[in-house]
């Protein structure tokens, strides 16, 4: 019988509860019908752009010379630190010169002997040119005479030019560099025997302040850029300000600037591109030969870049560029544009667009062409403060508040409980 009264009691206290839900909804006023959803919109002007073509290029020396030795004989020194910075007329190599200054000596006394033969010979020449005055020698005397003094000074010369030789082959035993710059390993040690004008280099001396950065540019951006700029879209810059912006294999900005030198006339019939030279500072050294980069040429100014975001442009499957612009009555329609060069987080937009239209931004997966939208002015956003609304704000979300309790329906306190052994002894 207490089992039955504990279910009446429950029976009756969730009519109640019902009763109360029925009447609150009865109560309740209908929700107004959502507004038009809030987009972002970026307005398009005109800005000044530079207009840059990033290339792959390595670089080189600006200076190279090979050290060879022009003479032959035993090295006896290397008087060099591999790696290490040299001045130019430094001495290299050392050569053994014990020949060589033995070869010097012997032509300095033949040098010696033909100037003495000289002497001789004019001694001989002025006296019989005193003599043939007064009939006291003959004529071919005073001829023969004369000749062996100018044989006498040729000897001189041959014997002054082979001492000249034999000094320059004793310098050639001192192997120096040409230029200032840094050396490579060597490739020899004291002991080796050299010979003149060998095929193997004994190290390489290399200028690398400033140096070259070679890239190449292809012909169909060239032609691109030549049109631009006989349109008047795009004005060349100047001969002096064509400067060149190194970005380093790792992504960084190389510090220094460079300047563009050369820019080759032919085409590559094979790759279809054009060699381009630019000099750029290495005080530092941070850039060696041989390193791969990528130059960003500054190849002329567009007065009037029209620019959109790159969130804001999408494609097709066949590649097409589109956006949503905003039209009359805060509608939305699709325009095809067509997109020049990627400038950093923006496409360069060449038809499509006009100055003071408005494109959307931020929003596009809850609209879509011909939605009424409300218009709201773009900021980039940062990351630390998501814009309320955005597709893309999901760094940080704000915990919901926690909702108030609902309240609580009495309830009738439960029945006591008999006695298992009661219980069983009903």
């Amino acid at each position: 019988m207490g089992a039955t009264v504990s279910m009446h009691r429950l029976a009756v206290v969730l009519g109640c509860a019902l009763a109360l839900a029925a009447c609150s909804d009865k109560n309740a006023t209908p929700s107004a019908p959502p507004g038009p959803p809030e987009v972002g919109m970026v307005t398009v002007q005109p800005e000044r752009q530079t207009i840059t073509n990033e290339l792959p290029g390595r670089t080189s020396a600006f200076l190279t010379a090979e050290i060879r030795p022009q003479v032959g004989g035993i090295l006896q020194k290397r008087l060099f630190t591999e790696g290490a910075a040299v001045k130019a007329g430094q001495v290299l190599y050392q050569i053994d010169p014990a020949t060589y200054s033995v070869a010097l000596k012997s032509a300095e006394a033949a040098l010696a002997k033909a100037r003495a033969t000289l002497g001789t010979a004019q001694t001989n020449a002025r006296r019989n040119a005193e003599l043939v005055k007064i009939d006291a020698v003959s004529r071919q005397i005073y001829d023969d005479s004369q000749a062996a003094v100018v044989q006498a000074q040729s000897d001189v010369a041959v014997a002054s030019a082979a001492v000249e030789t034999a000094r320059i082959n004793l310098g050639y035993t001192q192997i120096k560099s040409p230029i200032s710059g840094r050396t490579t390993t060597s490739s020899v040690t004291p002991g080796a025997l050299l010979t003149a004008n060998q095929a193997g280099a004994l190290t390489i001396v290399s200028q690398t302040d400033p140096l070259y950065v070679d890239f190449t540019q292809s012909s169909a951006d060239v032609l691109q850029l030549r049109n631009a700029m006989k349109s008047g879209r795009i004005q060349t810059v100047g001969k002096d300000e064509a400067r060149i912006t190194i970005k380093l294999d790792d992504g960084t900005e190389y510090a220094h600037h460079g300047r563009l030198q050369f820019s080759g006339v032919n085409v590559n019939p094979t790759t279809g591109s054009i060699t381009l030279r630019a000099v750029v500072p290495n005080p530092d050294g941070l850039l060696m030969p041989g390193m791969y980069v990528r130059a960003v040429l500054e190849s002329g100014v567009n007065e009037s870049t029209l620019l959109a975001p790159q969130q804001a442009v999408t494609r097709d499957p066949a590649g097409n560029a589109s956006v949503l612009l905003l039209g009359a009555n805060n509608k939305l329609e699709r325009r095809r544009i067509v997109t020049g060069a990627a400038l950093g987080s923006r496409w360069e937009v060449v038809s499509g667009l006009k100055a003071g239209d408005q494109i959307l931004v931020d929003g596009a997966l809850r609209v879509k062409d011909g939605d009424t939208v409300k218009p709201v002015q773009w900021t980039p956003r940062d990351a630390r403060k998501p814009e309320p609304g955005s597709d893309a704000s999901t760094e940080f979300q704000a915990p919901p508040e926690a909702a108030p309790a609902a309240p609580t329906v009495p309830t009738a306190p439960a029945a006591p409980q008999a006695p298992a052994s009661a219980a069983a002894s009903r």
